[in-house]
């Protein structure tokens, strides 16, 4: 006789915010779907819908609240989680339908709200996952989440009240991980963290086993054995502490992605001191050419704020002669936004709309030229690239430069007969302010 299986409750999922609250929520669907959970692409199809919020800005906290009107509009019964969870009250009073409000990285919590929400029938047979567990991202690259939390206390920011202190993974259960991914077909793992350069020091750097050898909680020595597993590795939110310059070779030697990305926010002393930052900006310009001089095609992101209170127009200019001598490969940047809880909201001399919109203008302006130049530089060479879609005209990827949907794309012709998560050498044809352009080299 048949086994008739129960119909799983379905679960809906809107998920704001960085790459970190990305894998918060893969780690939440992970466990539900471990549970028996189905899930559901649309509102209509789904029991509950989470709605994983990003509170970094105002801007954001908006974007997140117009998310749970319209999970509460379309589907009404909605469990909010992620960064905004610190203003449960709030929600509730504006969303009274809401069913439960939990915080960033609370995965039980949220995992308990679920089952009180849309109960499991029990069965044996719904309880299937994958070991990799589920994601939200293309299958040949994934998130890599090393620590949580934040020990730097930024004035613009307000991370740590979100998400707390540093706290960092075992070395080891990040290796594991990363080796499950990569069995699962990641060609390309994105480490992120609040502080990537930070790992292991709330834990003393402590050492554990990982086939055979000692790995200590560092973000050198995690880079090393990330980098044997044979995937792409990509270093994300990377502060320039002095131990940054020992990943370099490991860069050089191929072991991991020549790609650093570093929030440098600022040039000026002026600012970064109001910022509270660390202000070693020349310093800082002698270290990137001596990472040019060890890995030349080193490709250097970060992203900056303008008009930050007290922000004169010397230290404006400051920071485009900084930029024109760094040189950086990719570059965002952003006008300041007070967000509520930041210690800069209540600094003096707060610098008028539209003197921010020109400044950010006139970096904008100066950022695109020097990528221009540098995207202008390859061509006629010939770099990897892993194709990210296909379809009949062509192909698009990201070369070692690029990361996923914040840097440029390589866009390809005659490439129809390549699959996504391909890493394929392409002869650079065309440049753009921000892509490249080419054709896949037959292998001969």
């Amino acid at each position: 006789m048949a086994t008739i299986l129960p119909t799983p409750p379905k679960i809906g999922m809107v998920s704001l915010g960085c790459p970190k609250n990305l894998v918060d929520s893969e780690r939440i669907l992970t466990k539900l779907r471990s549970d028996g959970y189905a899930m559901s692409p649309d509102y209509a199809g789904a029991d509950v819908v989470l709605v994983n919020t990003c509170g970094f800005l105002d801007s954001a906290k908006e974007e997140s609240l117009e998310a749970i009107g319209e999970a509460i509009a379309e589907n009404g019964r909605v469990i909010v989680t992620g960064c905004m969870g610190k203003e449960a009250e709030m929600i509730r009073l504006r969303f009274p339908k809401v069913l439960a409000v939990t915080g960033a990285h609370q995965y039980e919590e949220v995992v308990g709200a679920v089952h009180d929400a849309a109960p499991m029938p029990p069965s044996a047979f719904l309880n299937l996952v994958p070991e990799s567990g589920l994601k939200l991202t293309p299958r040949h690259y994934s998130y890599l989440k090393i620590s949580e939390g934040c020990n730097h206390r930024c004035a613009f920011c307000i991370i740590p009240s979100l998400r707390g202190d540093l706290v960092s993974r075992r070395p080891d259960a990040i290796l594991r991980e990363a080796e499950k991914l990569i069995e699962a077909g990641t060609k390309e793992l994105l480490v992120i963290s609040q502080d990537t350069s930070a790992y292991g020091v709330d834990i003393r750097h402590q050492p554990r086993q990982w086939k055979g050898e000692e790995v200590r909680a560092h973000m050198t020595d995690l880079s090393r054995e990330l980098g044997k597993l044979g995937a792409w590795v990509r270093l994300h939110y990377v502060y320039p502490y002095p131990h940054v310059d020992q990943v370099i070779p490991l860069m050089a030697e191929g072991l991991i992605l020549p790609y650093l990305d570093i929030p440098f926010q600022h040039a000026s002393r002026n600012v970064l001191k109001l910022m509270k930052r660390p202000a070693n900006e020349a310093k800082v310009l002698e270290r990137v050419k001596n990472w040019r001089t060890i890995a030349p095609d080193i490709a250097i992101r970060s992203t900056f704020v303008v008009g930050f209170p007290g922000e004169t127009e010397d230290d404006f200019k400051y920071l485009m002669d900084w930029l024109e001598e760094a040189q950086l490969d990719r570059v965002g940047a952003f006008r300041f936004e007070p967000v509520e809880g930041a210690a800069a909201n209540a600094l003096p001399n707060q610098v008028p709309e539209e003197i921010k919109e020109e400044r950010y203008a006139r970096l904008m302006e100066l950022t695109a030229r020097i990528s221009a130049d540098k995207l202008q530089a390859k061509i006629g060479r010939t770099l990897e690239v892993i194709i990210d879609a296909v379809d009949q005209d062509g192909a698009t990827g990201r070369s070692k430069a690029d990361a996923p949907e914040i840097d440029g794309e390589v866009h390809l012709r005659d490439a129809g007969h390549l699959k996504q998560g391909d890493i394929v050498s392409v002869e650079i044809e065309d440049a753009d302010d921000h892509d490249l352009f080419g054709v896949p080299v037959s292998p001969a």
